[in-house]
């Protein structure tokens, strides 16, 4: 019954939070949102105290139920694992603990983290590295379905359905994603939890307090017979069935063996002393066959970089009409990136990221995507080539599980100055083909640009007279209109610089 209960409750918070990354409507934070603040390092960026206090509690309690329950990479990990003991059965043994690899993964966290390199940090966390997945590989999949199925609806005259844009946000986001998936996953078929035991963060600081846990499985010795089953079905490889116990650091607390033992010789109860086999007591694998595995790792992060480089070109709008070809925009070089309204400043946006990318995917303007950056690594930043952060829009804060992006209303948001447009005279159309436009000043939702006349001297009521642009940088709020709307091709005659702090009105 343990099993069944903890499997229902892992299945239901696993589709609610990738749901959370799948939605492009905007509604389903109201529901589930609250799942994404559950995640340990999510909570603890965000300084949600009160959340860190109660998973340790818990694991304190009933041990890593956290990993087979809450955490969406581990449940991932659950599903390919599933799927190869349809393959193999009684497949798994008994293995020591990598702690050196274990604790070398963790120190090298630790100290990404303090450098400041929070996106190479993140590339261990396992709710950053499941959001990559799912807002990447799994998003896209889910819109083309879902514009499939409004073609079919606009046969039949419905309207239940509606076209939306699916492109890929990121190329080295993407590759990183396959490759985590392909490594993960590869892991789990293969070997059940040896990525939460040995790579993640997570599970080295919660394996450290689940060993001091107050119910564990423990083996009863007098019923057990020795048949190993147990042992055998145990995807953390943490029980030995030789001297009946039980390394609670990698247990994860799935009650698989409760249900795999016959001879109803494990139970879910307070554990004697001894029966926990501590990490210091065990030694690491042989060498021969660490190196083996490090080996096969490498190949398939090779493997999977190469066929990301491949990767089909996001789609993109070339045409006017089907007649005449334009131009794709470039992205401008700004010294400054563009951080969403409620980051508050560049050192704390980049100190609570932990690059999720659930923000990208709650974007219906398309203006967020993740920084090929090193020192922010696949935190969001803004660019308008697809659309602008409209100021009635805040997807992104509501979506937002860290605090990286406070919450905001409508209201506060129009009145934070994220950015300053910039004038770069020599690619408007004025001076390159002579023409007025004037589609920025139009265009702006802050009356912040005006145009005036290109000629000093030139009386600006005349409709001949030539008018360039210029920014009130007491208005402008930064929100891309005017970058977005440019008709220069490649490069916009007016783009947006970012504020290290942003400015309330």
């Amino acid at each position: 019954m343990l099993r069944k209960l903890r499997i229902i409750l892992a299945v239901v918070c696993f589709v609610a939070v990738t749901l959370l990354f799948l939605d492009f409507t905007g509604t389903l934070h109201a529901w589930f949102g609250w799942l994404a603040k559950l995640q340990f390092l999510p909570a603890a960026l965000a300084g949600s105290v009160g959340i860190v206090i109660a998973i340790v509690v818990v694991t304190l309690l009933v041990g890593r139920i956290y990993c087979s329950v809450v955490c969406p990479l581990g449940v991932m990990q659950d599903g390919f694992n599933w799927l190869g003991g349809r393959l193999h059965k009684n497949r798994h043994h008994y293995t020591r603990p990598m702690t050196w690899l274990r604790w070398t993964a963790f120190g090298l966290f630790v100290l990404l983290m303090v450098l400041g390199l929070n996106g190479l940090a993140l590339l261990l966390a396992p709710y950053s590295a499941y959001g990559r997945i799912a807002a990447s590989l799994l998003q896209p999949v889910w819109l083309w379905i879902n514009n499939l199925l409004a073609t079919v609806a606009e046969r039949a005259d419905s309207y239940a359905f509606y076209h939306v844009d699916v492109w890929l946000k990121s190329g080295v986001t993407l590759a990183v994603a396959l490759v985590t998936l392909i490594l993960v996953g590869f892991l789990s078929f293969r070997g059940g939890r040896t990525w939460c035991n040995t790579v993640c963060p997570v599970g080295t600081v919660l394996g450290l307090v689940s060993r001091f846990s107050l119910l564990k499985p423990v083996i009863d010795t007098s019923k057990c017979n020795g048949c190993q089953k147990c042992a055998r079905n145990c995807k953390a490889s943490c029980i030995d069935p030789e001297t009946h116990t039980i390394d609670y650091s990698r247990c994860v607390a799935c009650m698989d063996c409760l249900d795999n033992c016959n001879q109803h010789a494990i139970t879910f109860s307070k554990a004697k002393r001894g029966k926990c086999i501590s990490d210091g007591d065990l030694q690491g694998e042989h060498p021969a066959e660490a190196t083996a595995d490090m080996g096969r790792r490498q190949f398939i992060a090779i493997t999977a970089l190469t066929a990301a480089a491949t990767t089909i070109k996001a789609q993109e709008k070339t045409v006017d009409g089907g007649l005449a070809v334009i131009e794709d925009k470039q992205i401008p070089t700004r010294t400054v990136p563009v951080r969403p309204a409620g980051s508050l400043s560049r050192k704390h946006f980049e100190n609570h990221c932990t690059a999720c990318q659930l923000c990208v995917s709650a974007c219906p303007n398309h203006v967020l995507r993740p920084s090929s950056d090193l020192t922010r690594l696949m935190q969001p930043e803004m660019s308008f080539e697809r659309g602008y952060c409209r100021p009635e829009c805040t997807r992104c804060a509501d979506a937002c599980p860290t605090g990286a992006i406070r919450r905001i209303d409508a209201a506060e948001k129009s009145n934070i100055h994220i950015g300053l447009a910039v004038v770069v005279a020599k690619n408007c159309v004025v001076n390159t083909d002579g023409v007025n436009c004037g589609n920025c000043a139009r265009h702006c939702p802050a009356d912040a640009i005006v145009m005036v006349p290109k000629n000093p001297g030139d009386n600006p009521d005349l409709p001949m007279t030539l008018k360039v642009p210029t920014v009130d940088e007491n208005r402008c709020i930064g929100c891309g209109a005017c970058e977005n709307l440019c008709p220069a091709r490649p490069f916009s005659a007016i783009y947006v610089e970012g504020r290290d702090t942003h400015i309330n009105d």
